[in-house]
């Protein structure tokens, strides 16, 4: 069986690049459509994210296994979810079982959330999938924020469209080591600021991860910049107190 130095058979080369008659002589060939490179792409993962449905579609009929993680813990659905190709991620949702998402650490609607991919989003939350759904410690342990939430993922990016989706949906804005809030403090957005504190954020909370002290940490932020400041007042923030603590 012929492979490249990544471990790549020519099906899984057919299938990243899209070509579907090269594809559909290869497994009638023999071609192996399980196959899987040396970080454990599959042939299914390499034909979804060339974007091309019939690709996908020909591997599905010949016993490609959506199932199937590479080593990075990313399944085919949730290249398609990042990836925005909603029509392959419409096809893979009914045949990705939940127990291969729970393996792999990670749901698609981190995916999407990360890849800025409202579709997908909101496709994957018309079908149930949970937009409270936590990383695993071994993928969270991955970024130094630790973060844990589709909706970090979209707030860390800036992204405004994604955040509201999923704040409608019912995210939570606590259950990141590092609260929503504070990034998009940080990142001076007074918008995701905005619909954060809409939604509930609290004004007041602490990241409590590198250091076990009560740090006035979105004054921290936002010292120097008093419309900030002056939203954080307005809807709560105790900077009595954290004068106080300074």
């Amino acid at each position: 069986l012929w492979q490249d130095g990544h471990g790549v058979t020519p099906l899984g080369i057919a299938a990243e690049h899209g070509n579907t008659e090269v594809l559909d002589i290869l497994i009638h060939h023999g071609g192996d459509v399980n196959a899987q490179a040396s970080n454990g792409d599959t042939v299914l993962y390499d034909a979804t994210g060339s974007g091309n449905l019939d690709c996908v579609k020909l591997l599905l009929e010949h016993g490609a296994n959506p199932n199937v993680a590479s080593y990075a813990c990313q399944l085919p659905i949730h290249r398609a979810a990042y990836e925005g190709y909603i029509l392959i991620l419409r096809t893979l949702i009914p045949i990705t079982t939940k127990r291969a998402i729970r393996l792999s650490g990670q749901s698609p609607v981190h995916s999407a959330a990360d890849g800025g991919q409202v579709q997908c989003l909101e496709l994957l939350i018309q079908k149930g999938y949970d937009v409270n759904a936590l990383l695993h410690a071994h993928i969270s342990e991955n970024y130094g924020d630790l973060r844990k939430t589709p909706l970090y993922f979209a707030v860390s990016n800036g992204d405004v469209t994604c955040s509201e989706r999923l704040l409608a949906a019912g995210a939570r804005t606590d259950l990141d080591p590092l609260r929503c809030i504070l990034v998009a403090i940080r990142a001076e957005r007074y918008d995701l600021v905005e619909l954060l504190l809409s939604h509930g954020a609290e004004v007041n909370c602490y990241f409590r991860v590198i250091s076990n002290t009560v740090f006035p940490t979105a004054l921290q932020y936002c010292f120097r910049d008093h419309v900030m400041l002056r939203m954080l007042l307005n809807s709560g923030y105790h900077a009595y107190k954290h004068v106080y603590l300074l």
